[in-house]
């Protein structure tokens, strides 16, 4: 009988170098990673611009999109927690919730901002990864594939919009990042 020899080999330097590149990639994302703090619970958000431009997602910022001075007695504060650890106030500059996106903005300069990548450029098989506070867990990252992309995939309605679709296993807090 003939044995075979595992086409995989899990201490293979492939995977050694996959997992410090992941790595890697997620320390720099993490710099320009903000947390968003709410009274009930926290999210993510990524710096856009060095003056202090951020963005998120719009359920993030639920009911925090107030006129100048009339915000409701009783509602909250909007905070962001930089990497350094500052906490600053955040207004709500603008929300668009069919895109589901908000933007934010804190009184700072200099703040590092994400490389951005061409998202039309991925295809099946190719990995993301989200980072976030998921549970409030700072910097929290979990990997997946790319499952599909495009207007037409079978499980989401037909909205005209381009999608993602990835293998992602998304917690409370990676929101925004």
């Amino acid at each position: 009988m003939r044995t075979t020899q595992a086409v995989f080999n899990p201490g293979s330097s492939i995977l050694v170098d996959l997992s410090n590149e992941l790595a890697s990639v997620s320390a720099r994302v993490l710099t320009s990673l903000v947390q968003v703090r709410r009274d009930d619970g926290g999210a993510a958000g990524t710096v856009w611009h060095p003056d202090g431009l951020i963005l998120t997602n719009a359920h993030v910022v639920a009911g925090r999109h107030w006129p100048r001075g009339r915000r409701p007695a009783g509602s909250g504060d909007l905070r962001v927690v930089l990497p350094s650890g500052d906490e600053l106030a955040a207004r709500v500059l603008a929300v668009d919730d069919k895109n589901d996106l908000a933007a934010l903005r804190v009184e700072a300069a200099g703040l590092p901002t994400v490389a951005l990548a061409d998202s039309r450029r991925l295809q099946p098989g190719d990995i993301v990864i989200a980072l976030g506070f998921p549970w409030g867990v700072t910097g929290g990252a979990t990997t997946g594939i790319v499952i599909g992309t495009g207007a037409a995939l079978p499980e989401l309605a037909s909205s005209g919009r381009e999608w993602i679709a990835a293998s992602l296993h998304l917690r409370p807090g990676h929101s925004g990042g």
